[in-house]
């Protein structure tokens, strides 16, 4: 498992568009073939399909569509290419894969209404804010 992560290099600065472009859709696909290993290792089968996570992987990827400098996608491509080694080499634990990739940003509290009357709107803007 670890040695196809190792395997995941960046190499140091990409030519022109086109090629740090391809370079992305080598890092997804490598980040899809990781993918049902990552879910045996945190056990998350239960929780998440390999649909779902796939979906995050390319959500996470199209944040950065607008990106058109070679050298900030290389350096995007490295932070990707290391996290996958950190997650595919189990430097993370179950919770963080839970609350990063399959809950998301609005985590699991949904009826945020009732509780918020009394708190002041700076209180609620930091507490939104700052929920990871």
């Amino acid at each position: 498992m670890s040695f196809t992560a190792r395997a995941l290099k960046v190499p140091p600065s990409s030519a022109s568009l086109e090629e740090a472009r391809g370079r992305v859709f080598e890092f997804f696909k490598s980040a899809c073939r990781s993918i049902p290993s990552i879910i045996e290792i945190y056990n998350i089968q239960d929780v998440a399909t390999s649909s779902q996570l796939r979906s995050t992987v390319a959500a996470e990827i199209r944040k950065n569509a607008h990106i058109d400098n070679p050298k900030v996608i290389d350096l995007l491509l490295f932070k990707g290419t290391e996290e996958l080694i950190n997650i595919t080499e189990h430097a993370k634990q179950r919770h963080h894969i839970l609350g990063q990739y399959v809950v998301g940003n609005h985590g699991l509290v949904q009826d945020l209404g009732s509780k918020d009357q009394g708190i002041s709107p700076f209180l609620k803007n930091f507490y939104t804010s700052n929920y990871f």
